[in-house]
């Protein structure tokens, strides 16, 4: 099976296609396996990696915290792994704060960045709040925050009408650890703000965003799209944050539009 190693811990990838390489990064109790439904259509043309970040799908934990420069850490061993120079990457959420913690640690490797329901700012003093009962629900019972927290993630009229995808959902985060899930939460809430790339990136930026998505709100993406020439945004009307599920055809479009620019 294919692995990397960060800090000793197995990191787990996977690699289809020929031509310039693409990596996809998932999101908070999810894997590699939420993108198997684009890979047909991104791996035409494309040299595509799918990563399982530290402590969720069959990659390892390394710590009680999992920072977004320690993910962003594994994406480069990846990468280094298979002698690959420069990517573009595309991050689900919190795989968005490690595509920023790359493209700042990293940006001789960077060729652009997609934050797909995803945002540069650092979490807001109550988000972090949040973030900390979050840690301490976990620690009594993480199997139950993980059934509460799964559905949360779509939009309200989605929840009612496709209880079977989110059930789906549900099972393959509720293999995340313990360990894995404390980690994540530590490190999103201790990300710092990386709003600064927005500004004057050498690489272009396109933000994909949910008009119903409950975890960002629409208006704080707003702010951060069209900051620059090479910056774009979008924001879709019909899904909540689990775009890829909720909207798949709209956010295929918008991906295949990211990697060809």
């Amino acid at each position: 099976m294919p692995f990397s190693r960060y800090k000793k811990a197995k990191i787990y990838f996977t690699e289809i296609g020929k031509g310039s390489t693409v990596i996809l990064l998932h999101g908070f109790l999810e894997t590699s396996l939420m993108w198997k439904d684009f890979l047909p259509s991104l791996s035409q043309k494309h040299r595509v990696l799918c990563i399982d970040l530290p402590g969720h799908g069959q990659s390892e934990c390394f710590g009680y915290t999992h920072s977004m420069d320690d993910m962003a850490g594994c994406v480069l061993a990846v990468l280094k792994t298979l002698r690959i120079r420069k990517a573009k990457l595309i991050g689900h959420s919190m795989g968005g704060y490690v595509a920023l913690a790359f493209a700042d640690l990293y940006p001789d490797y960077t060729k652009g960045i997609c934050l797909f329901f995803s945002t540069s700012r650092a979490d807001s003093v109550q988000k972090k709040k949040n973030r900390s009962r979050a840690i301490s629900v976990v620690k009594e019972n993480h199997t139950s925050f993980i059934r509460v927290a799964i559905p949360l993630l779509f939009r309200s009229k989605f929840r009612k009408l496709k209880k079977e995808a989110i059930k789906s959902v549900k099972e393959e985060a509720l293999k995340t650890s313990k360990q894995g899930v404390i980690a994540a939460l530590e490190g999103m809430k201790r990300r710092p703000s990386r709003e600064i790339l927005l500004k004057f990136p050498p690489y272009p930026i396109h933000i994909v965003s949910g008009k119903k998505d409950p975890i960002i709100p629409v208006s704080t993406m707003e702010k951060q799209m069209n900051r620059s020439e090479n910056v774009s945004g979008i924001i879709l009307n019909k899904p909540g944050h689990m775009g890829h599920i909720e909207a798949p055809e709209e956010c295929l479009r918008e991906l295949m539009w990211f990697i060809k620019k």
